[in-house]
Formats: structure tokens, sequence, C-alpha cells
């Protein structure tokens, strides 16, 4: 069983940064691409960056210059690192990954969302 667990979100100023953190455990053979989506109420789930397992990235217009990802393979890990957020800027944050899991082969999965809350 393959389970993707996210952290790092909370309330924060406006012009403050935050830092995601999201972990795959489980029955994992490797992850391919990994990447952050967010949610806002009532708007769709949009993505915000991507990242290979060979480290190429790709981040939506909307948050360049303000967000890096990156990834720890050795610890199965993905990162956000958000800077001089806004208050449109919160929603709730998800991690997606797309792993090869032992007898179940490959599949996306996703985080249970962690919530960030920008301030005025």
């Amino acid at each position: 069983q393959v389970q993707l667990v996210e952290s790092g979100g909370g309330l924060v100023q406006a012009g403050g940064s935050l830092r995601l953190s999201c972990a795959a455990s489980g029955s994992i053979l490797s992850i391919t691409s990994m990447g952050w989506y967010r949610q806002a109420p009532g708007k769709p789930r949009e993505l915000i960056a991507a990242i290979t397992s060979f480290g190429s990235t790709n981040y939506v217009d909307s948050m360049k210059g303000r967000v890096t990802i990156s990834r720890d393979n050795a610890k199965n890990t993905v990162y956000l690192q958000m800077n001089s957020l806004k208050p449109e800027d919160t929603a709730v944050y998800y991690c997606k990954a797309d792993i090869w899991g032992v007898a179940v082969g490959r599949r996306d999965y996703w985080g249970q969302g962690t919530q960030v809350i920008v301030s005025s």
C-alpha cells in the first residue's frame, strides 16, 4: 500500500514563506513525476509545479518566481518552497505522485491535503 503524507501548511501573513513537504511511503518500486496542486474554495484544483525523477521542473505562470519545487529521491519526498505569499494563495495544497507500486503497477497517488491560509 502506498500513501502520501503532506505537512508544512498553516497560517502566514502576506509576504511570508512556507515550505511544504510530501513524503511517499509503502511498497514503492519507483516514483516518476511528483507535483503540487492547490484548490481554493469554489475553484478547480490547479497544478502549481511538477518535477521529474531527473529534476526537470515546470511551474504555473502565476507562481513562477515565488515557488520552488524540489525532491529528495532517497527519501521519496517532494518539497514546495513558497515565498512572497499573497492572500489569493490561500487554498488546500495537495501533492501527487506517479508511482510504480509493488503488485499494483503504475498509478497516481494523492496526499490528503494541507491547508495554507495567507492573511492580509
